[in-house]
């Protein structure tokens, strides 16, 4: 059976000098386990749904697989006190893992969480400078629009992230919720893995501040451009530049602004360009 994934919650309401009873539907949150070949490589905390995309996406941006099909099989085991997300690799594809294997406990906000040194942390990253995908201002605007009228979970609760997929001339294809900005988009890359989608045609579209972990995920997942409605650091503007990924941050309304690979993007008719110091 499906748990709920939020759910009425007894709340006092201060509203001035007055005070009233009720309820307020809040996301729930559960403990989740990525267990391969019968290891646990992680424990998130995470939305108890689309947890089939969630464990096929956090194997393909870990590099745990190259592609969904490596995975051979995938059992979604529900506990007392959490979901066991149990995969079983290919062969190799499960050799290589044991080899490597490391344990991880990661809270909602960590997208980080478990490595063993620094190196870890700043991994390479594949080039996507190759990638021919462009996109127009009109592109930003409508895969941020669209991706806002998409989140149910968020409409109902105001507490969750989401990460879309956005192809030029199609909008939004997928979209995807959760409590914790990493799970969200690893839930999209599994979605578009599953359902056989081009990575590289469109745009990851986020409702989050940009850390360097997010421009990590997106590149080894191959999206070409990373839209977001909030600012990034300045190691992830950097790490974006570094693997040909087009950052589009603080898109909100008409306006948004370009960190890396601005060719990209294409101009507006009539557009003009000027150079301006960042106060």
């Amino acid at each position: 059976m499906a748990r709920p994934t939020a759910s009425p919650t007894p709340r006092l309401r201060q509203q001035g000098a007055m005070r009233a009873g009720g309820s307020r539907v809040l996301p729930e949150e559960v403990a989740v386990a990525l267990t391969f070949n019968g290891g646990t490589q992680a424990v998130m905390m995470a939305s108890p749904a689309d947890l089939e995309d969630f464990g096929i996406g956090f194997a393909i941006t870990e590099r745990i697989v190259a592609e969904a099909g490596e995975i051979e099989a995938i059992e979604i085991v529900d506990l007392d006190e959490g979901v066991d997300v149990q995969m079983r690799l290919s062969g190799e594809r499960g050799e290589a893992l044991a080899a490597r294997r490391r344990r991880m406990a990661g809270p909602v906000g960590c997208g980080l969480c478990g490595i063993e040194s620094i190196g870890e942390a700043l991994r390479d990253l594949p080039t996507l400078g190759t990638v021919a995908t462009v996109m127009t201002p009109t592109d930003i605007r409508a895969s941020v629009a669209e991706l806002e009228r998409r989140q149910p979970l968020r409409e109902a609760t105001r507490a969750v992230h989401a990460a879309g997929f956005y192809v030029p001339g199609r909008g939004i294809v997928a979209v995807r919720e959760d409590v914790g900005r990493h799970n969200a988009l690893d839930k999209l890359t599994g979605a578009l893995a599953r359902a056989g989608e081009t990575v590289s045609a469109g745009a990851f579209v986020i409702t989050s501040r940009v850390s360097v972990d997010m421009v990590q995920k997106a590149a080894i997942a191959g999206a070409p451009v990373l839209i977001a409605v909030s600012a990034p650091t300045t190691l992830a503007a950097r790490a974006a530049e570094a693997a040909g990924l087009t950052l589009v941050a603080l898109a909100r309304g008409e306006d948004f602004e370009i960190f890396s690979r601005a060719d990209r993007i294409s101009a507006a008719p009539g557009q003009t360009a000027r150079n301006a110091d960042v106060a």
